[in-house]
């Protein structure tokens, strides 16, 4: 069986299970991003153990910060993000090796802030009235559109290295065709939405494939530092679910306030 095949088979059961959550929606929609986030958190303290991260703070603030979204407003999210810090300190107060705790809360609360944020975004976007399932499929288009377009591109053009220091295989080429097939795949799915516009779904495209390799080479920073090639093997041959998540952290964020902007 080739790679393409057995990545394909692969992506196809978790492309059914994405779209049935965010069909469902609500607090099983919040519920499933709060498994995939700890799922998340534990990948990254996986890589980075040497640092002695404060798991269990982490996981209850993740869990915090994602119910907050779901319950309350960006007021609550805002309001969750001082919990990470009570609760990685009384970790701290009870470690009896205390050496090298700052290191300890810098590296949970980037593992928290990083994932946890990213989710809370996922769900206000989720849960924005009428159109909100539909606005959050758009930003997953774009997204995946603009990655896989990035690497068809940059494998068959590709010759200007971008950032070689952080990524290798990354290319001006990839990332000029990555941008533009992400901005149409989301003008493409828009053309079902009688309620956005053309030039909206490009500006929310455009928005989305502008912050999508940003994600993706701060993933990469983040591996190479830590001297991990994948985060983990939950999707088999595409890696761990920081390695297909890593753009979506930031284009979630970014889609939520676009989407918002420009519908609401």
């Amino acid at each position: 069986m080739g790679e393409t095949t057995k990545r394909i088979l692969v992506a196809i059961p978790w492309i059914v299970v994405v779209i049935a959550i965010i069909v469902v929606g609500g607090p099983w929609f919040a519920a499933a991003l709060a498994v995939f986030g700890c799922l998340g958190l534990r990948e990254f303290f996986l890589m980075a153990e040497d640092y002695r991260p404060f798991q269990i703070p982490a996981y209850l603030s993740l869990v915090g910060i994602v119910a907050s979204a779901w319950l309350g407003t960006q007021f609550n999210v805002l309001m969750f993000l001082a919990l990470p810090f009570l609760l990685i300190f009384f970790g701290a107060a009870h470690r009896k090796d205390r050496a090298g705790v700052t290191g300890s809360v810098a590296i949970t609360v980037l593992g928290v802030y990083w994932i946890g944020l990213a989710l809370a975004h996922a769900v206000l976007l989720r849960e924005l009235p009428d159109h909100g399932a539909a606005l959050l499929v758009d930003v997953l288009v774009g997204t995946f559109a603009c990655d896989t377009g990035a690497y068809a591109v940059g494998r068959m053009f590709g010759a200007h290295k971008f950032a070689p220091n952080l990524s290798p295989n990354k290319t001006i080429e990839g990332l000029i065709g990555g941008f533009l097939i992400g901005m149409l795949g989301v003008w493409c799915a828009g053309l079902y939405q009688d309620w956005l516009s053309g030039a909206d779904a490009l500006i929310l495209g455009a928005a989305v494939a502008a912050v999508a390799p940003i994600g993706d080479l701060f993933e990469s920073m983040i591996k190479r530092d830590l001297g991990t090639k994948d985060t983990g093997n939950l999707f088999g041959p595409h890696g761990g679910l920081l390695d297909r998540l890593d753009a979506v952290f930031f284009t979630i964020v970014v889609g939520y306030y676009v989407a918002v902007a420009l519908v609401y």
